[in-house]
């Protein structure tokens, strides 16, 4: 599926105008949707050479493949709008969201079951080599295609919906979940005046609380709040698998915290 095809990308934000770049040299246009955006927005589509189009409306009326890539929460609301304006020419519905198997599995019960690929991103945006595509569902060979010679790594996981988003969950557990202990500890220490000796100790262990404080501010300071979705929804997927949930859903809460700015004396 290449060539002559025209693709949308919702929403061009750091990684959608990325991936819309990379669409563009195995498609003939790549889409965006202008209504409702912000200026950075429309920079970042222009720099990145995507089509302006009015509305959702008339992308999802036009695009033969759709590329969804927005915070979590909002992953399942984007596909119903759409579900709604989808006509017959959309052939691909590429779910590119950090979200549970399961919401995956709910995207697809809007559309045609082998009209929806399960995507899921690790790395940073794919301007250079560096960043994983992972493909999971019926037709993720078709939507690797669309992607091929790009600085895109893409690896299709294999033919069952779900698959690619566990995989990203399971990373987002060491990437994000497991950095939230040194915020926790850091805070618990501080409230009972306790951080100094707690630092030494882990200092005589070889660990540097204050660089782990300091790089866990650096990276999820300006993505708390979406960070804090996208651990809601690995904890569902590991409670779908009755799995301990606990720490998933302690990240998301420290993320929340971190968005709020009440964790301000943790990275102090």
């Amino acid at each position: 599926m290449q060539g002559r095809v025209e693709a949308g990308v919702l929403h061009p934000g750091a990684m959608g105008a990325s991936l819309g770049a990379t669409l563009r040299q195995n498609c003939e246009a790549v889409l965006w949707a202008a209504q409702g955006r912000s200026p950075e927005t429309h920079h970042r589509a222009q720099q990145a050479g995507l089509t302006e189009v009015p509305d959702l409306s008339a992308l999802a009326s036009r695009a033969q493949v759709i590329v969804s890539i927005c915070p979590p929460h909002a992953a399942e609301e984007v596909a119903r709008d759409v579900a709604r304006h989808a006509g017959p020419e959309l052939e691909l519905y590429i779910d590119a969201n950090a979200v549970a198997p399961a919401t995956v599995e709910r995207i697809a019960e809007l559309f045609d079951q082998d009209r929806v690929v399960d995507a899921a991103l690790v790395g940073p945006p794919a301007w250079q080599p560096g960043t994983f595509l992972w493909l999971s569902g019926p037709r993720a060979e078709e939507a690797a295609e669309l992607f091929a010679d790009t600085p895109l790594d893409v690896r299709v996981l294999g033919d069952r919906l779900g698959q690619a988003s566990m995989a990203k969950v399971c990373f987002a557990l060491q990437s994000k979940a497991m950095p939230t202990i040194w915020l926790a500890m850091a805070e618990a220490a501080s409230a009972y005046g306790v951080l100094a000796p707690v630092r030494e100790v882990l200092a005589e262990d070889g660990i540097d609380l204050d660089a782990q404080l300091a790089s866990i501010e650096r990276r999820a300071r300006p993505k708390a709040w979406r960070w804090a979705g996208e651990m809601d929804e690995a904890a569902a997927a590991l409670a779908a698998l009755s799995l301990p949930d606990g720490w998933s859903r302690a990240a998301a809460d420290t993320y929340r915290r971190v968005a709020d700015g009440t964790d301000a004396d943790a990275c102090k």
